[in-house]
């Protein structure tokens, strides 16, 4: 049954993306015929683009916390964004926006309120976003996927749905990421992830302690675009990035080193693999991965090292340590029951659309 046309939006970053595609089979299940809004070049483009989507570009302006000669121009970027979007909306004509965040996502919001389309926010961190503060005021309802942020944000249109997470997460094959990564079975394998990019901190860190974590592990480094090098280093392999192997990789994993963005965190938590978090400190950050790191710490479902503290030796000790108590991180994943987050965000748009 076919039931119009609903506008994803969201970007900057693939954190503020990947939820939204996750969100794509049932949504066109349920007979949506879906569109996304964003950036002319962000990330946002090439990740819709390469999920099937139709996408429509608008201007943008960033939205900084420091100074910076851009933040003069930037307003009339975000003023033209706002006419782009009210432009495409217009002849898109969609029912629903829901918004990831991300500073692409403020005028498409702005300009489905003034077209009186409603909008459903979803904040994946554990504090609310700049984006998503400033676009409240718009939203009929604000969906958040930690139970804390429903506190912090206006109770009587915000629920806790939790983090849509891509079903095909759920179907890698250990096999099948050890023949990709040229590993073998009888060493287990350590996956450390920097992040979208990289990073450059703990690439370094990891790098200085080859030699020793090599005598205990398999370790498959994803460095970043560009940040590769040529080591020829028995039982290491590095990488810019994951693509479609990626389900694989996580599946073939017996302990990853991650940094605490919300996607990363709860696919980590989903395929209950022990982990280590090293989460991008509060000098290059708004501080919502430390924040959502002590969250899951306090849970138990995560041993943290905070980047301040991150020298070789002190990942060594962390690395060594959480293999050596990684049953006991399982065990309390596994009592954690995560619930249809992508069932219960379909329920909250039939909830607003009536």
């Amino acid at each position: 049954m076919e039931r119009g046309t609903l506008v994803l939006t969201g970007g900057g970053t693939a954190g503020h993306v990947m939820p939204n595609v996750a969100l794509l089979p049932e949504l066109r299940a349920a007979g949506w015929h879906v569109v996304y809004v964003g950036a002319h070049q962000g990330i946002e483009r090439r990740l819709a683009t390469a999920a099937g989507l139709e996408f429509h570009g608008i201007a943008t302006g960033k939205l900084r916390r420091y100074f910076s000669w851009q933040n003069f121009i930037d307003p009339f970027r975000v003023l033209q964004g706002i006419s782009d979007a009210y432009r495409i909306l217009g002849q898109v004509r969609p029912r629903l926006v829901f918004s990831k965040g991300g500073f692409v996502s403020v005028p498409v919001v702005l300009a489905a309120w003034l077209r009186r389309i409603p909008v459903i926010l979803h904040e994946s961190d554990l504090t609310p976003g700049l984006a998503n503060r400033l676009s409240v005021p718009w939203a009929k309802r604000i969906c958040t996927t930690f139970p804390e942020t429903v506190a912090l944000l206006p109770r009587a249109k915000t629920c806790c749905t939790g983090l849509p997470i891509r079903s095909e997460l759920r179907s890698g094959s250990p096999e099948r990421g050890r023949q990709w990564a040229g590993f073998d079975a009888q060493r287990p394998i350590l996956v450390v992830i920097g992040g979208s990019s990289g990073s450059e901190t703990i690439n370094r860190v990891v790098r200085h302690i080859l030699p020793t974590l090599t005598q205990s592990f398999q370790v498959l480094h994803v460095c970043g675009q560009g940040n590769v090098r040529a080591e020829a280093v028995p039982h290491y392999r590095a990488v810019e990035f994951l693509a479609e192997e990626l389900p694989d990789v996580l599946a073939m994993a017996e302990l990853v080193v991650s940094r605490a963005g919300a996607n990363a965190i709860f696919e980590l938590l989903a395929l209950k693999k022990p982990h280590l978090l090293i989460p991008l400190s509060t000098k290059a950050s708004r501080g919502d991965q430390v924040q959502n790191a002590a969250s899951f710490a306090q849970r138990g479902y995560s041993m943290v090292l905070p980047e301040e503290q991150l020298s070789p030796s002190s990942l060594e000790a962390a690395i060594t340590q959480l293999y050596r108590e990684r049953h006991i991180y399982i065990e309390v994943m596994q009592d954690r029951v995560l619930g249809d987050s992508i069932g219960q965000i379909l329920v909250q748009i039939e909830q607003v659309l009536g």
